[in-house]
């Protein structure tokens, strides 16, 4: 295992050890939150592993806030998560793609002081055909000085203002990558013992990659830039590969370990972008950053975005820091 030198070290443990490390006051609360994280996704992660022997595949027949079919497994996903979550004692609020408002789990107070936003079950609709799929997940802080009745202005925070963010991808094996601002660390279920174990510390994305990442099924409808973009990324001069997974999370995390860009850039038909900003593109763009790489919607750094509604969309330009560059040269 990269960085433990033969050394079985837990996610708990290596949390715990991080802590001592930068944060020799810390009271435990936040170990204790992620590892209700920790514990929803072994659940999901057991239940996407036997899905095609359970009636759990297929749709909900619900239509979603975000206008898109419910799948019964993004059902499974958020109820799971919210279960983990809600007990913890620490978290306040909790916001889901899947519900149009925020749950209070308790008024944000000295103990309730966290926040999490999240995707539960992204790419679900690959789930059918076994393609991996993903959690994504978002932390904040509760805004000192607010009154915790007015919740929309605790939840609608810049990225640069995660305390920690992170995704699990559920595919050949269960990874989840996750960063409290000290750099990109991932680790591997072990299903014989049931513990996520550190496979890789200080995660470093390429810091250039051949690879570009996007649907160009939609590409008359992207930007001149864009489109000028995907010209020179196949041409004989760059001679660029394409890698679209059609899944953020496992799109996101082969490029976060083999360098490239993955775009989804504004099409005529929604040109304020389809990938949301607070679960989405901001806990995406801290990782990306922390592992040296970049985030951008095409104008502007993603975390430095003022959200302004709940379930936002943007457009994204995401990956190694020198291939999000050569993109916005062409915008």
């Amino acid at each position: 295992m990269s960085g433990t030198r033969g050394k079985l070290l837990t996610i708990q443990q290596h949390i715990i050890e991080r802590q001592k490390l930068h944060h020799p006051d810390a009271s435990g609360e936040f170990s204790w939150l992620l590892s209700g994280i920790t514990l929803a996704t072994k659940v999901i992660a057991d239940h996407v592993r036997r899905a095609g022997l359970h009636d759990v595949l297929g749709s909900a027949d619900q239509i979603n806030v975000q206008g898109e079919e419910v799948q019964k497994l993004d059902l499974i996903a958020n109820e799971t998560i919210m279960a983990c979550l809600g007990y913890r004692g620490n978290v306040g609020i909790m916001v889901s793609e899947e519900d149009d408002k925020p749950t209070i789990i308790q008024e944000l107070n000295g103990a309730a002081k966290y926040i999490v936003l999240f995707d539960p079950l992204d790419g679900s609709s690959n789930i059918d055909v076994n393609v991996s799929i993903g959690t994504i997940f978002s932390i904040l802080h509760r805004v000192e000085g607010v009154d915790s009745s007015k919740v929309m202005d605790h939840i609608l925070q810049p990225g640069y203002k995660q305390i920690a963010a992170g995704y699990v991808v559920y595919g050949s094996s269960t990874v989840m990558a996750y960063t409290t601002g000290d750099g990109v660390h991932m680790f591997t279920l072990d299903p014989s013992i049931g513990a996520y174990c550190l496979s890789h510390e200080s995660v470093r994305m390429p810091e250039t990659g051949k690879t570009y990442s996007v649907n160009e099924a939609y590409r008359s409808q992207f930007p001149q830039g864009i489109q000028e973009y995907l010209e020179w990324a196949k041409s004989e001069e760059a001679a660029y590969s394409l890698r679209y997974i059609g899944s953020l999370v496992a799109d996101f995390h082969r490029t976060l370990l083999r360098g490239g860009v993955f775009l989804y850039p504004p099409t005529t038909k929604t040109p304020g972008g389809k990938l949301r900003l607070l679960y989405e593109a901001n806990p995406m763009a801290m990782l990306a950053e922390q592992a040296g790489g970049a985030a951008s919607d095409g104008k502007m750094r993603i975390l430095d975005k003022v959200p302004t509604a709940l379930h936002e969309r943007t457009p994204l330009i995401i990956g190694s820091r020198s291939e999000v560059d050569r993109v916005l040269s062409y915008l």
